[in-house]
């Protein structure tokens, strides 16, 4: 494999120029400059403004650190100007952290929609100029930080797809690499199992603070998880509770030691298996992983689903040949063969390792053939309780 080696000595499977907007008035200026340079893609914020206490610090937290993901050359910050991101010290914060390629910029110092698109195409076409002199370099498993995530699962997730992504899982952690496990609230049921995994008390200390403290704010807004989870197409795709659900979902994360357990995009600072305490949902929880530097993601389906990341290859697999057929366009991995017996989940395992490995060498998976950039950052308030079992 190769890739694009960053100055923190990071590897990127990719080779983008991003213009970031830092709230949702800026995103349109910013796709309109990344649409007229070749090269750049926008990343747009839906929030980034009206938010207080640790709802801004998780946006600040995710935005910084989108800079910092390996498949990223250089970044050009979109502002509005007013808003409490702060552009500007978003600016800094990544400077303190990174030598990469940074500009900034804010709609109203510019003075209107014009200048505003006008001055940016300025700045991400040199960027992109220096980022079109970027050389490429040898890389491993051990350079990769692989994202996984599932949706619309059913019940060939649990019996294929995910626990063939866990085989690829275990080979990248073996390799040296670090892999991304989350979706808290897809592992209700399971944090027994997977705090016995757990390489310390306080990563297992950890898993059950991110499970209990989701289940705590559930129960005081008074929620009933059940009416969201599992979904109405998990329950017809074939799976009837939670527990079961979170059984089969957590087996994509392989079978390794857990080393960490991280707040929503934050960047590992432990190789190996970790978790990042992501929502449920599937956009938010990709855009989390993104921030927390997945180069790449391994996305798990039963039922379907076109969604893509507007930095990160995101790969789909599914275990239902029925699947497999009808979104053929949307799926790149059939695990079906395990339902079947026609093929042992080992097999396919090594299958999709082969894959992950073309795709950090250039292949596009479907999602990104698309151009599908989905993106959304979770800005909920963080609930780490203090409740152990």
């Amino acid at each position: 494999m190769r890739g694009y080696r960053r100055p923190d000595g990071s590897i990127g499977i990719r080779n983008h120029v991003m213009v970031l907007s830092t709230c949702g008035c800026a995103n349109m200026v910013a796709r309109r400059i990344a649409d007229a340079v070749p090269g750049a893609v926008a990343v747009e914020n839906s929030k980034g403004c009206g938010q207080v206490g640790s709802g801004i610090e998780i946006m600040r937290r995710c935005l910084a650190n989108l800079a910092l993901n390996p498949n990223v050359f250089g970044t050009l910050i979109v502002g509005l100007g007013c808003e409490s991101t702060k552009p500007y010290e978003l600016a800094e914060a990544v400077r303190s952290r990174s030598d990469k390629p940074l500009e900034v910029m804010t709609f109203q110092d510019c003075g209107g929609s014009a200048a505003a698109i006008e001055h940016g195409v300025e700045l991400a076409r040199g960027l992109t100029e220096r980022a079109a002199g970027a050389e490429r370099c040898e890389m491993g498993l051990a350079d990769l930080v692989l994202g996984t995530n599932c949706g619309g699962s059913d019940a060939t997730s649990g019996l294929a797809a995910n626990p063939v992504a866990g085989v690829v899982s275990d080979a990248v952690v073996a390799a040296g690499g670090t892999v991304m496990l989350g979706e808290t609230t897809e592992l209700i049921g399971t944090e027994d199992l997977l705090a016995a995994r757990a390489a310390t008390p306080d990563v297992a200390d950890d898993i059950y603070r991110i499970v209990c403290g989701l289940e705590r704010s559930f129960a005081e807004a008074g929620v009933d998880v059940r009416g969201a989870n599992p979904s109405p197409g998990n329950m017809a795709g074939g799976l009837s509770t939670l527990e079961e659900k979170a059984l089969g979902g957590i087996s994509k994360g392989g079978t390794s030691p857990i080393m960490e357990v991280v707040p929503y995009g934050a960047r590992p600072g432990r190789r190996g298996l970790v978790i990042m305490d992501t929502p449920g949902y599937d956009i938010e929880s990709v855009s989390g992983m993104t921030a927390g530097g997945a180069q790449v993601l391994i996305f798990t389906t039963g039922r379907g689903t076109p969604i893509g990341n507007p930095l990160i290859p995101v790969i789909k697999v599914t275990g239902n040949v029925e699947c497999a057929a009808r979104m053929a366009d949307n799926i790149d991995f059939d695990a079906s063969g395990a339902v079947e017996g026609a093929s042992t989940i080992d097999e396919l395992g090594s299958s999709l390792l082969e894959l992950l490995e073309r795709v950090c060498d250039g292949e596009q998976p479907a999602a990104e053939r698309f151009g599908f950039n989905d993106f959304s950052i979770f800005h909920n308030q963080e609930v780490w309780c203090t409740c152990l079992p």
